[in-house]
């Protein structure tokens, strides 16, 4: 049996809560569209499940990804820098896509000691949250992680950091924009991915190379693209990226004999690159 690994796991918190089906489409015309199953291992709270009764609207737990990254340390974060223009967005999809990458850096930046990178991040969530409609939280976790910092705790860090997130997450559902909450998921999924696989190409060994192969996780995010509102689903950018998705879904299957090879990881690595550049290519 293959080893897996919690770190290519899917992001954000398993706290989402639709009141009926409808309020998951953006269009009331639009036919009701089943969401895969998140994977089990990616479920924070085990009881959601029970709870909720339908998995289809909980996006996998953020925390789930950064307990293992320690596994894959150090993580060569800054070699692989995407700049924001300072410019916001004009399109919530980009907004929503763009702060997955903020949170999962705010995340990598925890995880490497690097406190002063954490006020951008505090100010850059805090312009996001605006945007988005959820302002006035995330600017009550913004000072938060400012204090955090300044005292050098990680673990409060990233307590703060996954907060934001969820709050972010309930403020979008009240505003029937759970398309977007699955969208912060997949842009934090795509970061986590992209330096994950960075680092284990840095540094091959078959131990870490097991970490990046979760064909399942991969088949959850191309099928959760295919079940966004069309107009974001269709979008020539978005479609590439489920396209990649689903290569990559191809790239991580193993046979019971067969075992990840440095030229696969090196494929891989690759692979998410190209679907970093698409997620952050912004609607013209």
């Amino acid at each position: 049996m293959k080893m897996v690994s919690h770190f290519t796991g899917c992001f954000l918190a398993c706290s989402i809560i639709l009141a009926t089906t409808t309020a998951a489409q953006a269009n009331e015309d639009r036919p009701p569209v089943m969401r895969p199953a998140v994977p089990d291992d990616l479920i924070d709270d085990p009881h959601v499940r029970e709870e909720l009764g339908v998995n289809e609207f909980t996006a996998p737990s953020i925390k789930r990804i950064f307990d293992d990254l320690d596994k894959l340390a150090p993580l060569p974060a800054d070699e692989l820098v995407h700049e924001m223009p300072h410019r916001m967005p004009l399109n919530r999809t980009d907004l929503a896509l763009e702060i997955g990458f903020l949170i999962a850096d705010g995340f990598m930046a925890v995880q490497a000691g690097h406190m002063n990178k954490i006020e951008k991040l505090a100010k850059d969530l805090s312009r996001y949250g605006r945007a988005l409609g959820a302002g006035e939280r995330v600017n009550r976790h913004a000072a938060s992680l400012l204090e955090n910092a300044q005292k050098n705790n990680l673990q409060a860090l990233k307590k703060e950091l996954t907060a934001t997130q969820r709050d972010v997450e309930t403020d979008l559902i009240h505003l029937r924009d759970v398309d977007l909450a699955h969208l912060i998921s997949l842009g934090g999924w795509i970061r986590a991915l992209e330096v994950g696989a960075h680092a284990v190409e840095k540094k091959y060994t078959l131990e870490r190379a097991q970490h990046l192969y979760r064909e399942d996780i991969a088949d959850y995010y191309e099928g959760s693209i295919g079940a966004l509102d069309p107009r974001v689903s269709e979008r020539p950018d978005i479609k590439a990226m489920r396209n990649i998705i689903g290569e990559l879904r191809n790239m991580m299957v193993l046979g019971e004999k067969n075992e990840p090879t440095e030229q696969a990881v090196k494929e891989i690595a690759a692979a998410s690159r190209k679907l970093a550049t698409l997620a952050l290519n912004r609607k013209k």
